[in-house]
């Protein structure tokens, strides 16, 4: 079993004072060398840590005595090595960007569906299944005949939500809406939004894509391609088990095989995606990078390097 422990958790919860709790988890995870993110504001709390197992066990116990947190949404998968360099705790807005700060996820979200409903409520061709992920997360893997916005960030969902709403729900009074993204938050919140908007059956995956990966058989899953996650695993498949995307540390964006293949893809350098994007001086610097993080990994040290995609879950 691979070493190292990862928790991807989450709670929509009234939090009074957001910069004691950044402290107090800060400290926490100081004591057992956990890295990872935690954001927090006063909607709640968000991230994922790594580290052994008595060690993310004593940060989730920390967080699970906060208020409104005894029923944390964790997602466990393993790593065999740590996929972060550093821990992060800060004090946000919002724990996942929407720019809606008058919504109210803890109290008006949408109904949960488990994971073992979830391929019984997107196959009714009544449903309209809905993708709240960025668009590079989608451009790997999604739910069969699932909707894809084409969103750079989670904050473009409201604008496309309300410029489609009637190509979407096809002048029906009340449509059914299922929505989904990697961990549950984000489809969380949207559903809380949707519901803002006037649309009562909003269903969302429990868990996320995480668990659905986790708990569904392969042979049984709806699932198509890879689910891109936020740390240096990049991108996992059913089981959680790794998959076959990289991440190119010019412009972050996750690469399969076949981008690995082309000519434009040099390892810490560029990718099909960027390499007309950037100047040879830019990939000179990125090279240079490469060369010390691989340096750094040669000799046991961690070297922080080109950072992940600014996730939202």
């Amino acid at each position: 079993m691979p070493p190292v422990s990862v928790a991807a958790l989450y709670r929509f919860t009234a939090f009074d004072d957001p910069a004691t709790i950044r402290d107090t988890l800060a400290a926490t995870s100081a004591a057992h060398d956990i890295k990872g993110t935690l954001l927090i504001a006063r909607e709640g709390i968000n991230g994922t840590i790594a580290g052994d197992d008595d060690a993310v066990a004593a940060v989730l116990s920390a967080i699970r005595a906060l208020p409104g947190c005894a029923d944390l949404s964790i997602k466990r998968s393993r790593a065999a090595t740590m996929p972060f360099y550093r821990m992060k705790v800060r004090v946000k807005a919002e724990i996942v960007t929407m720019g809606q700060p008058d919504l109210d996820p803890a109290r008006d979200a949408g109904t949960y569906v488990a994971p073992a409903d979830w391929n019984s409520l997107i196959d009714d061709p009544a449903t309209i299944v809905i993708d709240t992920r960025n668009d590079y997360e989608v451009a790997i893997g999604s739910f069969a005949g699932a909707i894809d916005p084409q969103t750079q960030r989670f904050g473009d969902f409201p604008a496309w939500f309300e410029a489609n709403r009637e190509a979407l729900t096809r002048g029906a009074a009340q449509p059914k809406i299922a929505m989904f993204c990697t961990g549950g938050i984000r489809c969380e919140k949207a559903t809380a939004f949707v519901k803002r908007e006037g649309i009562e059956q909003v269903y969302h995956l429990d868990g996320g894509i995480l668990a659905y990966l986790e708990q569904v058989a392969p042979e049984d899953s709806r699932w198509q391609g890879e689910c891109f996650v936020f740390d240096e695993r990049v991108a996992i498949t059913h089981g959680l088990e790794a998959g076959t995307h990289g991440l190119c540390r010019a412009c972050r964006m996750p690469v399969g095989p076949e981008q690995r293949a082309s000519q434009l893809y040099v390892e810490g350098v560029s990718c099909p995606a960027c390499h007309a994007t950037r100047s040879d001086a830019d990939r000179a610097r990125y090279a240079e990078r490469h060369r010390q993080s691989e340096l750094a990994r040669a000799r046991g040290l961690a070297h922080v390097g080109a950072v992940l995609p600014g996730g939202d879950d």
